[in-house]
């Protein structure tokens, strides 16, 4: 195995992992170990590895040939069956970091920031180093307090025992560079103490981005394990249609009460979605659209399509309305595409250049003929108005196949079926390692 002496294993998450024939199959989200008893260190019996669509598989670490700072690589193959965590064993990222442990030299706390492993000349990985931050205490004269140093092993106890009030810095700066979706899929799969953990310690508009990616139940759940100021915080941050969906979700007293505490400007278009009945038009728009007033001119249009945080659907067009330009608007214009300003001079105004022809929808209009409306004229969203020819909302590809798909689609995206095939070598190795942890 060719390896450096030494991994930071929180370093790891995020790094993609290669088969041998040199195809990316995935990256690695966390790094399983068996804890051992007394002050022996654990044994590492293998990566958990992210595959498409998001799922966890086990690869064990007797195969793994390579492990650099920017990929590694196995022999063999992957075995696709999902993983499940068993009783025995521990993963590092999402139970070992940020929790408080004790020095053992003055019985002084220190925070684990991120814990190594090391190969040994039998192709096993132990884990062999853990970098703490001082916590203050007995012991700081000799180290300062928030100061960063690496011990052995047995040099901390607390590492094997369950800790209530656990931090989540260190893992949420170790998936700090994951899609909401991603991370979502990895809070789905922690376990419910830590998933509270995680969840509280997000900021805010991390948080809204996971919640809109998770199963409704899971979103309701969450939503309510935190205190009303910030829930109404994290409402604030969502997407409007998104917002809106999860109070839908919610008893008519938490509901109202939520939304007496979100920004007035926030609730305003919240309670306009919730009036409209699920499975319309109205039902399934956002607030969340480029509206520009018709004396805009495409060099406008374009810097606010150019938005980032913009949802790509969002920015495929520009709707063009009198004033005001917040739903619902002055009188609805037309829509200009994205690829009709990719054409025009820069100095041209949007309402030369509108399209008029299509029919608006309807707030009223049912889920199926919305997509046969989207189906039929290729288009990615499309703009809502009511019978008066104000602008309220956009319905966009995506709202409408999260509502035309099973209401559990999230979460068997999260949970997809674990292929029956099972591979002997991989459930002697874990279950051998399992087994020589038991004996001691």
């Amino acid at each position: 195995m060719s390896a450096p002496t030494r991994v930071f294993i929180a370093r790891l998450a995020g790094v993609a992992v290669f088969d041998p024939a040199g195809d990316q199959v995935g990256r690695i989200r966390d790094v399983v170990v068996a804890l051992r008893l007394g002050q022996r260190p654990p044994r590492v019996l293998g990566l958990v590895v992210e595959v498409q669509p998001r799922r966890p598989v086990f690869l064990p670490i007797t195969r793994v040939r390579t492990v650099e700072a920017d990929q590694v690589v196995f022999d063999g193959r992957l075995n696709m069956r999902r993983f499940q965590q068993r009783e025995a064993e521990t993963l590092v990222i999402g139970e070992m970091l940020d929790r408080t442990v004790r020095l053992r030299e003055d019985d002084s706390p220190v925070s684990v920031v991120d814990v190594a492993m090391e190969p040994t000349r039998s192709r096993d990985w132990l884990v062999t180093k853990v970098a703490v931050r001082r916590a203050g205490g007995r012991g700081a004269l000799r180290r300062r307090r928030g100061e960063l140093f690496v011990v052995d092993w047995d040099a901390v106890s607390g590492l094997s025992a369950v800790e209530h009030g656990q931090g989540a810095a260190g893992l949420i700066a170790a998936f700090d560079r994951l899609k909401a979706a991603d991370l979502a899929n990895i809070i789905h799969e922690l376990p419910e103490k830590r998933r509270v953990e995680v969840t509280r310690a997000l900021d805010d508009e991390r948080l809204a981005d996971v919640l809109e990616e998770l199963p409704e139940d899971e979103q309701v759940e969450i939503l309510g394990q935190l205190d009303v100021d910030r829930a109404a915080d994290v409402l604030d941050a969502m997407d409007p249609d998104d917002a809106a969906d999860l109070l839908g979700e919610l008893p008519a007293e938490q509901r109202e009460r939520l939304l007496m505490l979100m920004e007035p400007e926030e609730a305003a278009p919240v309670r306009r979605l919730l009036a409209y009945a699920s499975g319309t038009a109205g039902g399934l728009m956002t607030t969340d659209a480029v509206i520009l007033p018709p004396d805009a001119t495409v060099a406008e249009a374009l810097a606010h399509i150019r938005n980032p945080d913009l949802d790509p659907a969002l920015a495929a067009q520009v709707y063009v309305c009198r004033p005001p330009t917040e739903p619902p608007t002055g009188r609805y214009l037309g829509t200009v595409h994205f690829q009709r300003l990719l054409r025009e001079p820069p100095s041209t105004l949007v309402s030369g250049i509108v399209d008029a022809e299509l029919t608006p929808l309807r707030p009223t209009l049912s889920l199926d003929a919305v997509a046969a409306f989207l189906a039929t004229y290729n288009l990615v969203a499309a703009p809502v108005v009511d019978e008066s020819g104000h602008l309220l909302g956009t319905v966009s590809v995506d709202d409408v196949l999260d509502h035309l798909l099973p209401e559990d689609w999230r979460e068997k995206a999260l949970e997809a079926a674990a292929d029956e095939s099972t591979d002997p070598e991989e459930e002697a190795l874990r279950r051998s390692a399992q087994e020589r942890e038991e004996i001691g």
